[in-house]
């Protein structure tokens, strides 16, 4: 198949299981309109975002990369009443486009949009006692996501889903060799989740809009 009949099945399903939505379609348009990148799940993925939140009852949420905040609005709309998300963006260009898209979406009370890098803004939610959380969904810089792997496992308790996107990267990320720093970073991420027996978990290929990636799911306080 080819990206081009990858990307007419991703419409088919999401023109038929998804309904429009203003409000996703606003934000995806204000982003591209401000010139971030085109870099955003895809409706399909953030439908699936919104129903691991269901399934898992979440209250809590952190999500590190907000980006324009598409998929953080989707993370949001499937919490529990009550809950709360924080997500950690490191451009300001981006976080203000993210607060306009949350304020459009009336989330502003529900979603915590905070600037500077998650290097510094993890251990600062640490110092804060703002985790546990329910779900923590990591869609950032690549080369950082051992650390940010870390620190997810830090703010998480028994039962704690986290989600890592963009982890095949085309299929690089069997090239043990690779002097790519994203490829480097998601092989060394695998290997501390393979080192650990506290946490379970898989990675699902993807094809789509999006091209050909992939993205890991992991349950905390769950052996092997």
């Amino acid at each position: 198949m080819t990206d081009d009949q990858w990307t007419e099945v991703d419409r088919y399903f999401s023109e038929s299981l998804l309904p429009s939505d203003p409000i996703l379609e606003s934000a995806l348009e204000a982003s591209i309109a401000a010139g971030l990148p085109s870099i955003s799940v895809s409706p399909n993925q953030g439908k699936l975002l919104q129903m691991l939140v269901q399934l898992v009852g979440a209250r809590s949420i952190l999500e590190i990369g907000t980006l324009g905040g598409y998929s953080t609005i989707w993370l949001a709309r499937g919490m529990r009443a009550g809950g709360r998300l924080i997500t950690l963006e490191i451009d300001p260009k981006h976080a203000d486009v993210a607060r306009q898209n949350v304020a459009r979406a009336g989330m502003e009370r529900v979603i915590d949009v905070r600037l500077g890098s998650a290097l510094e803004t993890l251990p600062q939610l640490a110092n804060e006692r703002s985790g546990p959380f329910d779900l923590i969904f990591i869609d950032a810089d690549k080369p950082n996501i051992p650390t940010y792997f870390e620190w997810a496992m830090k703010l998480s308790q028994a039962g704690t889903l986290i989600v890592v996107d963009n982890v095949v990267r085309e299929g690089a990320v069997v090239d043990a060799d690779s002097s790519d720093p994203s490829v480097r970073g998601v092989r060394r991420f695998i290997e501390m989740v393979a080192a650990r027996r506290d946490i379970s978990g898989t990675v699902i290929q993807t094809v789509g809009i999006k091209g050909y990636d992939g993205f890991a799911i992991l349950r905390v306080g769950s052996a092997r």
